[in-house]
């Protein structure tokens, strides 16, 4: 695990959506271990945020104060079988979570895996 990733948990992330955040951070490590994990970006008007990466960043982690939306680079290639999906852009999709009840590990952990199988491609 990054501690810069770990200190932008505990600043930018509300208390009560970092289960969700560490849920995610878990599920990562079970399904996707070659993953890794850093911070990407930041400017002096936008924080940098959390990313997965392999040959190129694939997933972010962005927080909000209503919950946690996790950004799938090319998530538009994902099959989405769960219906989670969210976005109308050309090339990312996001799945939003509010709570750990919403926290759907069976269907993120086939958008983790379908977005390193398009990475590798």
């Amino acid at each position: 695990m990054d501690k810069a990733v770990d200190a932008f948990i505990d600043d930018k992330v509300q208390p009560e959506h970092r289960p969700v955040v560490e849920a995610f951070r878990a599920l990562i490590r079970k399904v996707a271990p070659e993953l890794k994990e850093g911070m990407r970006g930041g400017t002096e008007a936008y924080y940098g945020i959390p990313v997965y990466r392999l040959k190129r960043d694939i997933i972010g982690i962005s927080p909000t104060k209503k919950g946690v939306n996790f950004a799938f680079a090319k998530g538009v290639l994902i099959d989405d079988r769960h219906g989670l999906l969210q976005g109308l852009g050309k090339v990312n999709r996001n799945v939003f979570v509010r709570n750990l009840d919403e926290f759907n590990a069976e269907a993120l952990a086939d958008y983790i895996g379908q977005a390193v199988k398009i990475d590798l491609a």
